[in-house]
């Protein structure tokens, strides 16, 4: 799926509960929002009008009053009752959504009171699944609770941010005015993906690495070509300046080569798979290794994979001791 594709699925999805709360609604109003311009929500409504439940017939469909809609420019939606009833999660659903909340209770937004009633009510309806949940170790990067407030806020009233963002590769502190998207958890990490006006593109920004953050009066503008970025291969977005890393796989970790952008990769006897790789963030690549255990080793480059050896070493200490 592209990301538009994708981002058009997510704002459908959301589209209908918002819409069934505001009957009558103006189509400009709608826009502003959720961010886009008036002619991208009627050609969600436009899919939506076909939307329904499986095996639906004409009638069961969702209805959209198109001539209010073409006519005065405003919503009026109707047949979308069926949204109402209760989701029914299977054990791997509800397990997955449980391990997801907890991490996004970690990260210490403003909505973790809401997250926290959300989680206390699966895991009461989850029952034994719940304690498989809590089995799972949960470790999100810490956050300065000012900088996590100031990007809420960014978000909440679509407004830009002054950033003094912290830049590894280089080490410097750069500066740049940004236009907020969305926030992104993965890998531990919560990054704020933006339009960057210092370089005119979409921007992962990981929070733990903003030094500063201002809120500016001024409105955050959705570009055109401020798509939100893929995240089917993950947040990390390799550059061609970015340092290579070699690994070696043992067979039961092939599957990195499915989930990660790999370069290049070798097929080695005993169905292990050598791989190349791009990386930006030297921490984020010995946790990728350290994580496999002693399914992968790392080559390259050297220092690095003696600054994994170490360690792992050092963990092992613990088990032993």
């Amino acid at each position: 799926m592209t990301a538009n594709a994708q981002a058009q699925v997510e704002r459908m999805l959301a589209l209908v509960p918002y819409l069934r709360a505001r009957e009558g609604i103006r189509v400009d109003d709608v826009a502003k929002d959720f961010g886009v311009k008036p002619a991208q929500i009627v050609k969600d409504l436009k899919v939506l009008w076909f939307c329904g439940l499986p095996n639906s017939v004409t009638g069961d469909m969702i209805d959209i009053d198109m001539d209010a809609l073409d006519g005065e420019g405003v919503v009026r939606l109707s047949n979308a009752d069926f949204l109402t009833r209760p989701l029914r999660l299977a054990p791997h659903e509800a397990l997955a959504l449980m391990v997801a909340l907890r991490a996004l209770r970690e990260t210490g937004g403003q909505e973790r009171d809401a997250v926290d009633r959300a989680l206390a009510k699966l895991e009461a309806a989850a029952g034994e699944v719940a304690a498989r949940a809590s089995a799972v170790d949960i470790h999100v990067d810490p956050v300065d609770a000012h900088t996590r407030a100031v990007v809420d806020q960014a978000l909440r009233e679509r407004k830009q941010l002054d950033l003094g963002y912290y830049v590894p590769t280089r080490d410097e502190t750069t500066r740049r005015v940004v236009d907020p998207m969305r926030l992104i958890f993965s890998e531990g990490q919560a990054y704020l993906e933006a339009w960057c006006n210092r370089v005119d593109e979409v921007r992962m920004f990981r929070l733990d690495r903003i030094t500063a953050a201002t809120l500016l009066d001024t409105p955050a503008t959705p570009r055109a070509e401020s798509h939100r970025v893929d995240l089917s291969r993950g947040v990390f977005q390799p550059d061609p300046s970015d340092p290579v890393a070699v690994i070696e796989l043992e067979p039961a970790a092939r599957w990195v080569a499915d989930y990660y952008p790999i370069e290049h990769q070798r097929e080695l006897a005993g169905g292990r798979l050598q791989v190349s790789l791009r990386f930006r963030d030297e921490r984020w690549l010995q946790r990728l290794v350290l994580r496999l255990g002693g399914e992968a080793r790392l080559v390259e480059p050297v220092q690095l994979s003696q600054q994994v050896r170490r360690r792992a070493a050092e963990a092992l200490k613990h088990y032993t001791s």
